[in-house]
């Protein structure tokens, strides 16, 4: 399988990337959000290091603009990512690390949060090997600067805008036993929700086609689990309300009505059965 990785352009990406430099049939996925002046500026960065390595390199542009939620920019990168990975037969790789893992959870507990929420960053389909490899921030900074690897900085990362940005410089700040803790729970939550994933990809049909009334009759976070490993596996990335608002329509949409998923994916509803 082809791996797809997510390229944008940032230190963690670029130390991704040269991490699988000399595998063959790699391919670089960047996606320019629009939301920043300099955002072209790092897309013509990573299509030129492409163009020297000789690497494929994939992109598309949203004029999502500089006032766009943290939620819906993940869903729509998202949605190019797997949209790529499903038409080069690969698997997304992301170059989140412990830091990123650890203000996740963070959040998703100020937010309030479901057992997924103490396992970000666990979708299907999607590698992160610089969690894998238990990396934090420091460890990829040092691995840069020992290797020369280029790379441009976000200017929005030093910036309070997003609750993500705030939260970090606490996380920055915490000691080594808390890290330690925070990353066993996440592994261990982790090896809960792919027992989950494998008790539901059984239950999944083959042709993704799913019978209202089981949605009717299923407890919600039940539906939801359902819902989310077949929405991944069409290649369609949502968040918990897009879900939620998606379970809401299967059981009270009448026949023939369409609901929008991201990407301006249709699904029809029928009245007995949809296709995702």
């Amino acid at each position: 399988m082809r791996k797809v990785l997510a390229i944008s352009g940032g230190v963690d990406s670029m130390v991704m990337l040269r991490l699988f430099l000399d595998e063959p049939e790699i391919i670089v996925a960047h996606f320019n959000h629009g939301t920043r002046k300099s955002a072209d500026a790092d897309e013509q960065f990573v299509r030129e290091f492409c163009e020297q390595h000789k690497i494929k390199f994939i992109t598309e542009k949203a004029e999502l603009g500089a006032g766009v939620s943290e939620e819906k920019a993940r869903a729509v990168r998202y949605s190019f990512l797997f949209r790529v990975a499903q038409e080069e037969r690969g698997e997304v790789f992301t170059a989140h690390h412990v830091d990123d893992m650890i203000e996740s959870v963070a959040i998703n507990l100020v937010r309030g949060t479901g057992h997924r929420g103490l396992a970000p960053m666990s979708a299907v389909g999607v590698r992160r090997p610089l969690l894998e490899r238990g990396w934090a921030k420091k460890d990829i900074l040092r691995y840069a600067a020992e290797n020369g690897v280029r790379f441009r900085e976000d200017p929005t990362n030093s910036e309070d805008d997003y609750l993500r940005n705030r939260i970090r410089k606490d996380v920055r700040e915490l000691d080594e036993t808390t890290r330690t803790k925070v990353f066993e729970l996440f592994l261990n939550q982790k090896t809960i929700e792919r027992e989950i994933d494998e008790i539901v990809e059984a239950i999944v049909p083959e042709d993704n086609v799913f019978r209202r009334e089981w949605f009717t009759n299923l407890d919600d976070e039940v539906a939801l689990e359902i819902l989310r490993f077949g929405l991944a596996k069409a290649g369609v990335a949502t968040t918990r309300p897009q879900t939620l608002n998606f379970l809401k329509a299967i059981r009270t949409y009448q026949s023939g009505k369409k609901f929008n998923l991201p990407n301006d994916r249709l699904i029809k509803i029928g009245k007995k059965d949809f296709r995702i």
